[in-house]
């Protein structure tokens, strides 16, 4: 991955004698956090977001007709730590970002009777 520059540049290593050049990548995931070549956290809020939406699909299949502080216990449990993961390193820079994230947030408030429109 090219960071802070666009030059073509090939980077090869030895083994053994043969020698192999690496290829280039466009993102690449490291401790769960994914790197662009500019360094901006959309495609880690993209996924993040993905995968809390999918977790909460399915935990809407398995428990139907939670009341507020059920849902609540496994909102928390299962589904904000994928948002909020190493938030540290790729802290939000972008209103769009942020929106991307608070509907995976709205999304959870329409599951539970009594809680539509309400923040978690």
């Amino acid at each position: 991955m090219h960071i802070g520059h666009s030059y073509q540049t090939a980077y090869s290593i030895e083994d053994s004698g043969s020698l192999t050049t690496l290829q280039c990548t466009d993102e690449e995931k490291d401790l769960g956090v994914y790197t662009t070549p500019d360094l901006k956290p959309s495609t880690q809020c993209n996924k993040a977001a993905n995968k809390a939406m999918s977790v909460l699909r399915m935990v809407n299949r398995a428990f139907r007709g939670l009341d507020k502080d059920d849902f609540l216990v496994i909102y928390k449990t299962f589904i904000r730590p994928h948002l909020e993961y190493c938030v540290q390193s790729w802290n939000l820079h972008f209103s769009k970002d942020e929106e991307v994230l608070e509907k995976v947030q709205k999304r959870a408030t329409k599951c539970v009777k009594g809680m539509k429109g309400k923040n978690i």
